[in-house]
């Protein structure tokens, strides 16, 4: 049986993505069928573009031209300077490609970067960013971000808060969630059937036996003892800074971190152009490439393209079942 093909949403449309879009169809083609949400308007001037009604006719036309299932926005757009009034359109774009994936006439969701402050003025966006918007369109209360790549995958604990903040943010309960949730999409949409988890410290060294801190000794190594216990192949806490040269990395499967940082500097340094972002715990397969709107260079026709032909191809493995 043929895959379905991935659901693009456009994402902002006067940042990159656009014209990442397009070289991607160019990269992959019919190998990686994907069919892109948005205005037909905010794409590069002269694409050959394959308007359609049903995804299922992505797969033929993307032999000749890029997928399109057209949404009406309010306006034309001006690349690098976003417009407010598109962003009921760039919300639209993801709901729908959401729901492609719930009907199963997409295999995944693979989402082109927001620009925050454009989603609340022109539409009182109420949410951080797509992770979060996409568990609630999918119900679900509890999701977790993991950066990707073939070198590496590492999973933040806590996110988008300042560093003072991540002591208090981090809790047992917290930590077993996302060490229970990456576990399972390691084994459902990953393939891996018996996933190893190396867990960070939170402090220098991994808190020095308490000299440095002690959550690892008051709570975090007993925590992961207990975890072990139901199953779970699990090592650490680790000091972070000797956790991602090659010789440690081949010894897990992915490293949950504490905090943003510890995860992503160690990612974007080994593999910056491939890094993608997973969303995990949700019902359905959603990508993302690791990088911005770069309003800087958009419609200048030399952004990179390699994060987000990662991301689909992620997609796709996984929207296979690995």
């Amino acid at each position: 049986m043929t895959t379905a093909p991935i659901a693009l949403s456009c994402g902002e449309p006067a940042g990159i993505g656009p014209e990442l879009a397009v070289k991607a169809w160019q990269a992959l083609g019919a190998d990686c069928p994907f069919v892109w949400i948005g205005d037909p308007r905010h794409l590069p001037e002269g694409t050959p573009v394959a308007t359609i009604d049903d995804p299922a006719k992505a797969a033929t036309a993307a032999a000749r031209a890029l997928p399109v299932l057209p949404l009406d926005f309010a306006a034309p757009c001006t690349p690098g300077q976003a417009d407010p009034a598109n962003a009921r359109g760039t919300i639209a774009a993801i709901e729908k490609a959401v729901e492609l994936v719930q009907q199963g006439r997409a295999s995944a969701v693979c989402t082109a970067p927001i620009h925050k402050k454009a989603l609340i003025d022109g539409a009182g966006f109420a949410y951080p960013g797509h992770t979060e918007f996409l568990a609630a369109l999918a119900g679900v209360e509890r999701v977790v971000m993991m950066l990707a790549s073939d070198r590496l995958r590492v999973v933040p604990t806590t996110i988008h808060i300042a560093l003072s903040e991540v002591p208090k943010r981090l809790t047992p309960t917290l930590l077993r969630e996302t060490i229970e949730i990456t576990a399972r999409d390691l084994r459902q949409r990953f393939g891996i059937a018996c996933p190893r988890l190396a867990v960070a410290g939170l402090n220098p060294h991994a808190g020095e036996g308490g000299a440095m801190g002690r959550e690892e000794l008051d709570w975090i190594a007993p925590l992961l003892a207990e975890i072990a216990q139901d199953g779970f192949t699990l090592s650490g806490p680790h000091p972070a800074d000797t956790m991602f040269h090659a010789a440690a990395r081949a010894r897990y499967d992915a490293a949950i971190c504490m905090y943003h940082d510890q995860a992503l500097i160690p990612i974007k340094t080994l593999d910056f152009d491939q890094g993608v972002n997973v969303t995990l715990g949700l019902p359905f397969v959603r990508t993302s490439p690791d990088h911005g709107t770069a309003f800087d260079i958009a419609g200048k026709g030399i952004a990179n393209p390699a994060s987000l032909i990662a991301a689909l191809k992620l997609a796709r493995k996984m929207g296979a079942g690995a």
